[in-house]
């Protein structure tokens, strides 16, 4: 493998601009010619997507809680390979997990994992000798942490710069590699659950450029990297991928684009082939599919659309009836539902295997890690098996749905260890919920689906489609 140079981008806390930096550094690096590997710490979908758009290359997710150690460091060293220097967005502080009593979960932990130094991000609006102070607590609180810089933001003037440069001049192992300014003027908009996605293109090539002229003008960069050290990442392992015996179908288009790169890999491992359609434009599923997996997005804003192609939900309904195994989560599964009520409380209608609505809310509906175990057999794994992920979601399905007598086929619980009311919903060979499950957090998800897809592929029912 090629040997390579990374860094991790962090922060004392969310909303201190970690993102911003982060996406300037890939543009500044991918603009010098260099091949940069992205990735992001944590359950996020959004901003790999600007990862790729910025660097061409796969942005893979890193998590603490979803993965153990070695299938973090397996993941980053697929995404590392054939990479000048890797770039890893973290989540939240840099030191916050689970709880406040340890690292476990935290972008800290993953830096340790996979040996890269972390760049500190710190706002340093209203601050000049206290931006010391902050910084020297986080470069000294945990001495298994190491640091290749930090970086100001939101920096008032060259004056206010001057003197936090004082401030940090005689801190130990503390190098401040630049301020990025108040009115930096690179901004991307944002709505009600985060950032608009990559699929909106609203980071266009005009924005890629001034992202990486941000990087480029206000910090050194060549200090940077002259300074990093090289990583050798574990070495990447075969992996076999056997001729596609079977189809499965992903909804992929601005309503449905949040998956995890390395689900759709391990699909693929297991010998199904993935064929991308689009809800919106596409009139009728892909030809001799075998399955169907629908991840999450923002259908809520396409309900019109969706509702309107009215040819696909009935080839959707269709082939839940015929019994093809559909795995479909968050966004994928309120598409499946009988109708979509938005947050002005128009009605649309929907594929209707799931005879419930699912209503948009002004208020968050569920957040947080969730532990699932399979209360029965299910195309994702068996009764028994368990999986990690995470929700957030804004709608609900109506109370007076529950009662409605579809198979309930998960207990969850938090990352506490603690119940929760996150139902998984399995109707005939379609199993629908809010969760985002990482399927390698179950060494079976991939080869179940794979097998209930074979399955369905041998029993001829495809082809009444």
């Amino acid at each position: 493998m090629k040997h390579t140079k990374g860094l991790v981008v962090a922060a004392p806390s969310s909303g201190s601009g970690k993102t911003t930096v982060a996406l300037a550094l890939m543009a500044a690096f991918a603009r010098k010619g260099l091949i940069t590997a992205p990735f992001k710490v944590g359950p996020d979908f959004i901003d790999p997507g600007y990862h790729v758009r910025i660097t061409g290359r796969v942005s893979r997710n890193l998590d603490g809680w979803m993965l153990h150690e070695k299938c973090n460091r397996e993941i980053f060293a697929r995404g590392a390979d054939g990479a000048d220097v890797c770039v890893v967005e973290g989540v939240m502080g840099l030191y916050d997990g689970y709880d406040g009593a340890s690292e476990a979960g935290s972008t800290a932990q993953i830096a340790r994992w996979l040996g890269l130094p972390v760049l500190l991000v710190v706002d340093a609006r209203s601050m000049a000798r206290s931006f010391a102070a902050l910084v020297k607590g986080f470069l000294e609180f945990d001495p298994e942490c190491s640091f290749c810089g930090v970086v100001a933001n939101n920096v008032g003037s060259r004056r206010h710069l001057d003197y936090l440069q004082q401030a940090v001049r005689d801190l130990p192992g503390c190098r401040l590699l630049g301020g990025i300014p108040r009115n930096a003027g690179v901004q991307i908009p944002s709505r009600h659950l985060g950032l608009y996605t990559a699929e909106d293109h609203v980071l266009t090539r005009e924005m890629i450029s001034d992202l990486a002229d941000l990087a480029d003008k206000h910090l050194d960069l060549d200090s940077l990297l002259h300074e990093l050290t090289f990583v050798q990442p574990e070495p990447v392992r075969e992996r076999s991928r056997p001729d596609a015996r079977v189809r499965i179908g992903v909804a992929r288009d601005r309503a449905f684009c949040f998956y995890y790169q390395d689900n759709l890999d391990l699909l693929e491992q297991n010998g199904l082939e993935p064929v991308f359609f689009s809800p919106l434009q596409d009139e009728a599923l892909p030809r001799d599919i075998h399955g169907l997996y629908l991840g999450g997005g923002y259908p809520e804003l396409h309900a019109a659309e969706l509702a309107g192609n009215s040819f696909l939900l009935e080839s959707i309904h269709r082939a839940g009836s015929l019994g093809m195994p559909i795995y479909a989560e968050c966004g994928g599964f309120m598409y499946l539902c009988k109708s979509l009520v938005d947050i002005e409380d128009n009605v649309y209608g929907m594929a209707g295997i799931f005879p419930f609505t699912s209503r948009m809310q002004a208020r968050r509906a569920g957040l947080g890690y969730r532990e699932i175990r399979l209360l029965g057999d299910t195309p994702l794994g068996c009764r028994g098996s368990v999986l990690r992920g995470h929700e957030f979601h804004y709608s609900r399905i109506d109370e007076q749905d529950q009662a409605v007598s579809v198979q309930q086929v998960y207990g969850a619980t938090d990352k506490s260890g603690e119940q929760r009311s996150c139902p998984g919903w399995l109707k005939n060979n379609t199993l629908g919920s809010y969760v985002h499950l990482h399927f390698l957090s179950s060494p079976d998800a991939g080869r179940a689906l794979a097998r209930a897809c074979l399955s369905f592929r041998d029993s001829g029912l495809h082809l009444k489609l």
